[in-house]
């Protein structure tokens, strides 16, 4: 199955800002920015919606075989969220660090999530909900910033959930009871289904 007709069959639905339609084409919209920068091609993008043209900070993660294959985002709403896909899908698949880039055999198998962040808030450890809020911990220069399906995956509680965020941020895992700042936020999460 190919990666467009992948993301146009049926991508996780739960009710939410965003339609079924325009899940599908965010989807679609960043497997063609991985599939164009396999081909050296330029990606020209004209919005289908003025409401996936509003500024959004968002997270494009890709999966292959079951298994993380990168993860990229912008915290800060500052490029129309269109955008901003095309940007953190081409970062996932390229420039995340912590693995080698998607070759060209692997691209079609890749399976995106994205996540469509909320603005940040601050807020007190007691009032973090696993499975709801995504955290972002700062201190001094020091930042670091799990999605809410995180703790989900990994089964965690809440204090673990505060600790190994801010072990993202390369603190100490009890930064958060020692004047770390903490804002959280929501996030709408949807994938195409795996093949």
């Amino acid at each position: 199955m190919s990666p467009q007709s992948r993301a146009a069959a049926a991508p996780a639905f739960a009710p939410g800002e965003y339609s079924l339609e325009e899940r599908a084409t965010l989807l679609q919209l960043a497997h063609r920015a991985i599939d164009t920068t396999l081909n050296g091609e330029p990606l020209a993008v004209v919005p289908s919606s003025a409401h996936l043209s509003e500024l959004r900070g968002a997270f494009t993660t890709l999966h292959l075989e079951g298994k993380l294959r990168g993860c990229v985002g912008y915290i800060a709403a500052t490029l129309p969220l269109y955008q901003t896909i095309v940007d953190t899908a081409i970062a996932a698949a390229f420039r995340d660090d912590r693995f080698e880039p998607v070759t060209r055999p692997e691209a079609p198998r890749i399976q995106v999530e994205i996540s469509v962040l909320s603005s940040l808030r601050p807020i007190d450890p007691g009032g973090v909900e696993v499975g709801k809020h995504g955290l972002l911990v700062s201190m001094g220069p020091w930042r670091g910033l799990l999605l809410p399906q995180v703790p989900i995956e990994w089964n965690w509680d809440r204090e673990t959930f505060l600790s190994q965020t801010c072990r993202k941020a390369g603190l100490r895992p009890d930064a958060w009871k020692h004047g770390a700042t903490l804002e959280a936020f929501t996030a709408e999460v949807f994938s195409e289904p795996a093949s």
